[in-house]
């Protein structure tokens, strides 16, 4: 996949001769890059490698960097970088691992922080300042994001990042931010920090499913005039909406005027999404509107009763973001036993050896699996006729 991902990226991006600075549009790379990543996750943990495709970040790919882990975790593969950055660094194809990263170079800023997304299997954005090879003073902000080839292991991290000379009286302190499955709207959490008191409305106990959404409206107005950074309303229009939800399901003929009044299809198999499209708007941020019917979703796992979603919300480890993580993990379906392993061990154990000269074939390389027997004595049993296999091994033993 890396090879047609780096044959894309090549194709369609046209390098630049200087670092682009990072005005208001490209302060928000990593922003792009990160919504870009969280539109392919489609309800998994991490989006599949063979969804990145080059020609839909063409607009950073020359900002970017894909390692590739799939040859073993201690040194992963520079599988593309982008033109901007071997301008910056001053390098060219030499640079094939991630041991060949020259240690005073902006790239070795990017890939720094490549095992806190193995360790904590989530994006991280980070900004900071540094001298770079040449002596200038550069202020940077990036981000890397996990990739899957199974769904389960990070064997891919892609990172995009942007920066420009500082200012010799500008000194701002190295910012590291976990993502963990919410929307960077900056480098840090932009419900983080001193909360405004928010005034929002409050259905009557009575109210009718209407009334329950034109309340919930009126929150997501009072967030948005917030621009979103606002926490408690935020979490009272998730409120809301929950509690639209539960009533939703006693008066299911009004609600399905209200969905067919919003051109909005009923979903069977995810609920809470038109509920949420019905609150935020269809036309909302969708990796967002993905993440606040998750958290409720999560909320009617466990039955949380009417009224019950924002304390519910407030005491969860990790607010929002925890909700969101723990519905995603309750969704992930049990992997399946795969025996196959085990019956091509009894088959090889009942395996004639064979002799070298019979295994190597006509080809150069061949890689062949050995066996020991009770005894100790070691005598080969077959060739492993996957190219890609010998390949990996090429690349492990360089």
């Amino acid at each position: 996949m890396d090879g047609s991902f780096a044959a894309s990226m090549t194709a369609d991006a046209e390098p630049h001769d200087t670092p682009m600075a990072i005005g208001n549009d490209e302060r928000r790379m990593h922003v792009r890059a990160y919504n870009y990543w969280a539109s392919l996750l489609n309800g998994r943990d991490f989006p599949s490698i063979e969804d990145l495709d080059g020609r839909d970040v063409s607009d950073f790919a020359d900002h970017s960097l894909l390692l590739d882990f799939t040859a073993g975790a201690d040194n992963p593969a520079t599988s593309f970088i982008g033109a901007a950055i071997r301008a910056e660094c001053e390098i060219g194809d030499e640079v094939r691992t991630l041991s060949d990263v020259p240690p005073r170079s902006l790239l070795s800023r990017l890939t720094d922080h490549w095992l806190q997304i193995v360790a904590n299997r989530a994006p991280i954005g980070f900004e900071a300042e540094f001298t770079n090879q040449r002596g200038h003073e550069i202020c940077y902000r990036g981000i890397l994001m996990p990739f899957s080839s199974d769904g389960e292991s990070i064997d891919f991290i892609y990172g995009v990042i942007n920066w420009k000379d500082a200012p010799s009286q500008q000194r701002p302190s190295p910012v590291l931010t976990l993502v963990e499955e919410d929307a960077i709207l900056d480098l840090t959490d932009p419900l983080d920090g001193e909360e405004e008191l928010v005034e929002v409305p409050v259905p009557a106990a009575d109210a009718g499913l209407a009334d329950r959404l034109s309340a919930a409206r009126e929150t997501v107005e009072v967030l948005k005039a917030a621009d979103g950074r606002s926490r408690a309303a935020l979490y009272r229009a998730l409120s809301l909406a929950y509690d639209f939800a539960v009533a939703s399901q006693r008066v299911p003929d009004d609600y399905a005027d209200l969905l067919d009044d919003a051109g909005i299809k009923a979903q069977a198999r995810a609920p809470m999404t038109p509920i949420v499209k019905l609150v935020f708007g269809a036309d909302y941020d969708k990796a967002r509107l993905t993440e606040f019917a998750a958290a409720l979703a999560h909320a009617e796992r466990c039955a949380i009763d009417f009224e019950g979603f924002l304390p519910f919300i407030e005491s969860f480890p990790g607010g929002l973001k925890g909700l969101v993580a723990a519905e995603r993990t309750a969704r992930r379906p049990e992997p399946r036993a795969d025996n196959r392993a085990d019956q091509a061990r009894i088959r090889l154990r009942a395996t004639s050896a064979k002799s070298l000269s019979a295994l190597a074939g006509n080809d150069e390389f061949t890689l062949v699996l050995v066996r020991r027997d009770a005894t100790g004595k070691v005598e080969p049993v077959c060739a492993v006729p996957d190219l890609s296999l010998l390949e990996k091994a090429f690349r492990k033993l360089g």
